[in-house]
């Protein structure tokens, strides 16, 4: 047992390095978790789940992924911009001041731009399935895991150790994401209206920052 230790804490280190930066996912997880925790809860495993799938397909083929993602992560940031533009002009539109109805219940908090009870919250499926799909879009997520693998592919050599290192991944990105939502949720309960569409704004505002950086510089065709 002692010998799984090893790969286990140095996924776990993995897992931290590649969740705790704040980048453009972790700006919208928070947005997230103060709309509705549920949802936010099903987001912040989508995230972990791409770090989990990356981290195997980078220890089962390494040097095979970093070779071929490399040649198009222009395109793919360009792309990964472009949806993350289009998220915030969406929340940039919404985030007006709330209004509250008389069906909502006493202190409830409406999302921007919305009644309290306009409409149903996102299904926690759904917001998973988006979750996963702008997680995935990042080609960096990808490119540290094939490196990293890569440099350590003799440790990670056998199945158990392989295994290990997978789910101190999992693990810590998991927690990490989770930590993010914990505190989202308790900032939106505590925040007022008036000041939680700043935040939206702001918060949509370095989306919307994080974008244009990661589109450049442009891929060129040919």
């Amino acid at each position: 047992m002692s010998e799984l230790m090893t790969p286990a804490l140095a996924g776990a280190a993995a897992g931290l390095g590649v969740a705790m930066p704040m980048g453009a996912m972790s700006v919208l997880l928070l947005q997230e978790a103060m709309r509705e925790r549920r949802t936010a809860v099903a987001a912040a495993a989508g995230i972990a789940a791409v770090d989990l799938g990356y981290a195997a397909l980078a220890t089962a083929v390494g040097p095979w992924a970093a070779s071929h993602i490399s040649p198009v992560e222009a395109w793919v940031r360009l792309a990964s911009a472009v949806i993350l533009l289009a998220i915030a002009a969406h929340g940039l539109r919404g985030a007006t001041t709330p209004t509250r109805t008389a069906a909502a219940a006493p202190g409830s908090l409406a999302s921007p731009g919305r009644p309290a009870t306009s409409a149903a919250p996102a299904r926690p499926v759904r917001v998973f399935a988006r979750y996963v799909g702008l997680t995935a879009l990042n080609p960096a997520t990808a490119l540290y895991f094939a490196a990293l693998t890569t440099a350590q592919g003799a440790t990670l050599g056998t199945g158990p150790a392989g295994a290990a290192f997978l789910l101190g991944v999992g693990a810590a990105s998991l927690l990490w994401q989770q930590s993010l939502v914990a505190l989202g949720a308790l900032a939106g309960t505590r925040v007022p209206d008036r000041a939680r569409v700043w935040t939206f704004r702001l918060g949509y505002g370095l989306v919307a920052a994080y974008a244009l950086k990661i589109a450049f510089p442009l891929p060129t065709p040919g």
